[in-house]
């Protein structure tokens, strides 16, 4: 059953500085090659000063915004996906209310790690069709910079930071969404994580000294996990949908590595020049990788109207999910 809620518009927000993986070699020992073999790196674009998650959203929010026609205070919502949050509390969303200027609509975040802004358009799809909103923002938004510990080849090279949104609303035509479908797994919660912070290790000069506040993975752990539960969630939305594979236009996976996109990629058999990627320039940006891709594939006329957009995603949880789209 197609669920009438499409794309109205959509926008991102990059940081101006560009780090490439040669700058990285100042850092840690590690090489251009190196890097590009393991993960189709070239680059990653990283915040300066105080900017904040909060910021990068805002402005993906406004462009996606402008493009849809609309103001930010005609937005009937705010859903922000993100685990790099401006504070513990209160949500990063309501932080992007202060930067937009805007009040009076709900504002949450979503954090399900890489896999929120999807977790985030189901929450809008049902959100609209209830008939309680018409104009939802949908962001996802990550400052990684800040929460990386640069002497940490395994993790600093992956990621970088920026922001994607949509604004969805109700279609009456056929645009829609034909299938979706996410899940979790707590179990494997402790594979990826940032540990301390919280209320399980709170702050302390011991944490501090210990990096406990940067990012920690089991790299091997999460790519076996990450390849099953992105290929099984979407095949099970091509299904749910009645497409195959060779009926998908775009494919934009999540975007963690190379290997995992080509991974999931074969297993759902979709043709290689199917996939949209932003990787190579922009590295793992999280929450942000599928936002900011269907952006750009918009703006460079590959993802046009009527096409059939299959997304698919894992993140910290272990989470997943997969939606179809006719754009």
């Amino acid at each position: 059953m197609v669920r009438n809620v499409k794309f109205l518009g959509t926008g991102c927000c990059l940081p101006d500085k560009v780090v490439t993986n040669d700058d990285l070699t100042d850092l840690i020992d590690t090489s251009d090659s190196w890097i590009r073999e393991r993960t189709g790196i070239g680059a990653r674009r990283v915040v300066e000063g105080r900017t904040a998650t909060s910021d990068l959203a805002a402005g993906a929010i406004a462009d996606a915004c402008q493009e849809a026609g609309i103001e930010p205070a005609e937005l009937d919502g705010i859903i922000v996906g993100t685990c790099s949050q401006d504070t513990l509390f209160p949500s990063t969303a309501c932080w992007v209310q202060d930067r937009l200027g805007v009040s009076g609509m709900p504002a949450f975040d979503v954090m399900a790690g890489c896999s929120s802004f999807l977790y985030g358009l189901e929450v809008a799809a049902n959100w609209i069709e209830a008939g309680r909103a018409k104009r939802v923002a949908v962001c996802g938004a990550e400052v990684f910079s800040k929460i990386l510990n640069w002497k940490d080849r395994r993790t600093c090279v992956l990621f970088g930071d920026g922001a994607g949104a949509a604004i969805v609303g109700p279609s009456d035509g056929e645009s829609g969404i034909l299938s979706a479908n996410w899940g979790s797994d707590g179990t494997l919660a402790s594979i990826l994580k940032v540990p301390a912070g919280g209320t399980r290790m709170p702050a302390s000069h011991a944490t501090v000294d210990e990096a406990a506040h940067t990012v920690y993975m089991e790299g091997s752990k999460v790519f076996k996990h990450a390849v099953r539960a992105m290929s099984g969630s979407l095949l099970r939305a091509m299904e749910d949908a009645g497409i195959g594979p060779d009926d998908v236009d775009v494919f934009i996976p999540h975007q963690a590595n190379i290997r995992i996109m080509e991974a999931c990629r074969e297993r759902a058999a979709i043709p290689q020049e199917k996939v949209y990627s932003v990787l190579e320039d922009y590295g793992n940006i999280s929450a942000a990788s599928i936002p900011v891709a269907i952006c750009e594939a918009r703006r460079a006329g590959v993802l046009q109207d009527g096409h059939l957009l299959a997304m698919t995603a894992f993140g910290t949880g272990l989470t997943w999910g997969a939606a179809v789209v006719r754009y």
